[in-house]
């Protein structure tokens, strides 16, 4: 989004929260999806290649997780404040003017 009409609209930084959280999400897509995998595998050599895709995925959700935290966009382990923030981001964009 252009940062001006980000400044504007007080999307400013909302922005790269969104696109962390959908990183996020995607995520704990794939380490679900790796861990079903490594169950259903047929052979020794294919889990062990998954099992290796799992454990690089569970390091991305990791560092992720991290940069949010850091950033203070993701509250895992105090879910009021999370709902705190989650309410806050629901109320900015319901108030985005329309276009």
């Amino acid at each position: 989004m252009n940062p001006i009409i980000e400044t504007l609209t007080g999307m400013d930084g909302l922005s790269d929260q969104v696109v962390a959280m959908d990183l996020l999400i995607s995520a704990k897509s794939g380490v679900r999806n790796y861990a079903m995998a490594v169950t259903e595998s047929g052979t020794p050599e294919i889990k062990e290649m998954l099992t290796r895709h799992l454990v690089e995925a569970l390091d991305m959700h990791e560092q992720i997780s991290a940069y949010m935290v850091e950033k203070g966009w993701y509250h895992a382990w105090d879910t009021n404040e999370q709902i705190s923030l989650d309410l806050n981001n629901i109320n900015t964009a319901l108030n985005l003017p329309t276009l």
